[in-house]
Parts: structure tokens; sequence; C-alpha cells
């Protein structure tokens, strides 16, 4: 199915609304990471060379519904105006005189109570901002909200760059990738991912497991997991999942051996435990060596891989090692050879980040529960909406 972009549509004269995903982190009016602001610059410059009028549009954390000052979008508007060397407007409810190449961005959407109701009276008071509606959002495209949906029932959609850039990534790694595939699913519980798993068994080759997740599968396969994390409840539902992978031919992929400790904290004991003999008290914490290479090995025969989530507690050393591992050997696969890469998630791009293996994915998704959702088979209805306008 086609959907539109920037290149089908004439901005002469016009004015674009473009929903962004500036939910960024904030601590005392200094913005701490702005991977997502920097990834809209392209979209912003593009629309800027083609004489748009552009007014942004984005939320900011969760302020229920009423103004909030420490949610406030003041400080994107300054960081903006920096990054594109010029200056970005702010404004709150009335949008301000613009020329061509100007850009302003509207306060937080949140602090109106129908944004996250996507009530038509707020969808129709913003479209009026605008001539045409730009969806340059994939983190906020799961949401059915007045700015991701409701605005295209009254301006004719299309996608920005960013947003074309995310879904010809994924529709070509879920949708037609090279062969042999693999996903690697951490993360410390199945719950929340459990439609997620359901999919990827019917869509990858390979399925590597780490983190808490494949505790539970360990445990659902009548290992002692010790005092490890696991959710001794979720035993019929893991062996479930390992019947359907195996009549779909996917092939599941479990820790050997585990790095444990007694006492979860940083600078604490650890040794490498087999799966088979762990001791009372043990608490399996990340990925062991044999596991490590065997994962290697797994990926080393593939052409393209998903990864969500870290293999191991990666926020604290020692138990960072599987993850660290795990990812330089992805980044290097893609990098010299044929292997096609793609993470998303909070956790994962900050696991890539700290193994200094971000750069050298094939893509890396600005989505969080967008990008979860797609991997689930979900339709989502930010993007939903680009195909009918």
């Amino acid at each position: 199915m086609h959907f539109k972009t920037i290149d089908d549509f004439d901005f002469t004269d016009k004015t674009a609304l473009v929903r962004v995903d500036y939910n960024v982190p904030i601590k005392d009016g200094v913005i701490q990471d702005d991977t997502r602001i920097r990834a809209t610059l392209p979209t912003l410059k593009d629309l800027k060379e083609r004489g748009a009028k552009i007014i942004l549009l984005s939320h900011l954390g969760r302020p229920k519904g009423k103004p909030n000052a420490e949610l406030s979008l003041s400080p994107i508007a300054d960081h903006l105006s920096t990054l594109l060397d010029q200056k970005v407007t702010f404004f709150h409810d009335r949008a301000p005189s613009l020329q061509a190449g100007d850009i302003a961005l509207r306060e937080n959407l949140r602090f109106n109570e129908g944004e996250e109701q996507n009530a038509p009276e707020f969808a129709r008071e913003l479209s009026t901002l605008g001539d045409v509606f730009v969806q340059d959002a994939f983190g906020t495209a799961h949401r059915a909200h007045a700015s991701t949906v409701g605005i295209a029932r009254f301006l004719p959609a299309i996608a920005g760059r960013l947003m074309a850039q995310e879904m010809s990534a994924l529709q070509t790694i879920l949708e037609k990738p090279e062969k042999p595939v693999c996903a690697v699913i951490g993360g410390a519980k199945i719950a929340g991912k459990l439609e997620l798993l359901e999919n990827m068994i019917l869509k990858v080759d390979y399925l590597v497991l780490g983190g808490g997740m494949a505790n539970t599968f360990l445990h659902a396969l009548g290992y002692d997991m010790k005092a490890s994390l696991y959710e001794a409840e979720m035993k019929d539902t893991c062996l479930g999942i390992l019947d359907k992978a195996s009549m779909s031919g996917c092939k599941i992929i479990m820790p050997r051996d585990l790095v444990t400790t007694k006492k979860f904290e940083a600078g604490a004991p650890s040794q490498v435990q087999d799966i088979e003999h762990l001791e009372s008290g043990d608490m399996g914490i990340d990925v062991g060596p044999d596991s490590i290479q065997y994962i290697k090995s797994v990926i080393e025969q593939c052409r393209s891989l998903i990864w969500n989530g870290p293999l191991g507690a990666f926020e604290i050393e020692p138990f960072d090692k599987g993850t660290n591992e795990v990812a330089s050997f992805v980044a290097q696969q893609t990098k010299n050879g044929p292997l096609k890469s793609i993470a998303g998630g909070g956790d994962t791009v900050s696991a890539l980040k700290k193994s200094d293996s971000l750069n050298d994915f094939s893509y890396i998704s600005t989505g969080g529960g967008a990008f979860l959702e797609w991997l689930e088979g979900k339709t989502l209805p930010g993007i939903a909406i680009l195909y009918q306008s």
C-alpha cells in the first residue's frame, strides 16, 4: 500500500502542521538526551527548503490534561533554535504570524485533556493551525490521540522523512527480510511481551531470549532457577510458545550458563554457573560466556536481526557483559558483513549506547511502545491514517 510523503505536496504559501515526538528527558530545564529532536531535523530542513511555514506539535510527560510548568516544551523550543540556527517561536494556543521557512512550537498538547481523549473539538482546533498534517512521530503512532489521528479527519495527512524512514526499515525487516532472520528479545518479564513473542516465532528463524524472561522459560522447562527473577505462573504459557515455535520452524535460543550473584548490587561478588547447577540463593543476572559464544554462532548465520530488550541487568557492572558483547558482535557483523540489524525500545537503545554499538546498527527506531506494537503485528493508528488520506 502506498502512502503520501513530503514529496507529494506543494507547500507554497502553506502551513505544515508537523506532529513530532519531543517527549525527551529534561532536568532543571536542560535536555538530557536530544536524539529524538535531532531525528526530526531532516524533515524540518526539507520543509523549509520547500517554502513551508512550520508549526510543530508534541507532548511531554503525563500532565493529565492540566498545565504543568515542569512539563513545558519551552526548553525544547530554545534547544531547537540552537540546532537549526534560527528562532523557533514558542506559543500556547494562538499561533504567531509566520513567513515561509519560519518555525513555531506549540505548548505541550497534553495540557489539554482533549488530546488523549482524541476529542473531535480539540482535533479540529489543532487542524485550524495548518493546511496539511505531516505525521513524523513514529514514537506516538500507537496512540489514537487528537494530534496523531484526529487531525487527519480535517486535513490531508502525509508522512515526514523520519516516519517514512521508520516504516521502510520496519517493513523491510518484518515483511521481506533476507533470511535467516534472528530476533534478540530480552527484558525482565514475559507478561509485557507475550504478543511480541507470539508474533516473532511466526516471523523469524531464531529467537534469542535473555533477561528475566529467559529465566522464566528455563523454569518452565524444569530448571531450578533458585533466587532468580522468573514468573512461575507463566509456565504453561512458555511451554505453549515453545510448542508453537517448534511447529513454525523457529528455534528458540536460551542461556546455557548464567552470571549469578547472591546480592544484586554494584560490585557484589559474582560467578558463572551452568543452568543445571545453580546454588541456593543464586540469582541469574546475565548470560554467561558459553551462552554468549552460542548466541554469536547463531547470529553469524543470519542476514537480518531485530533487537528489543537487554540480555541482562546492563545498568550494573559486571552484569552488562552479555548485552555488551553480543551488541558489539551484531554491530561488527552489520558494519563488515551482510547483516541488516534494527533495534528499538528505551532500554534497548540505552544498552546499545552503553556498549558503544548504537551507530553501527543498520537502523535504530525512535519508537518505544510503537516499536513494540509494530513487532507484535498490530496496526498503529498513527500510521493507518497515512494510508487513508
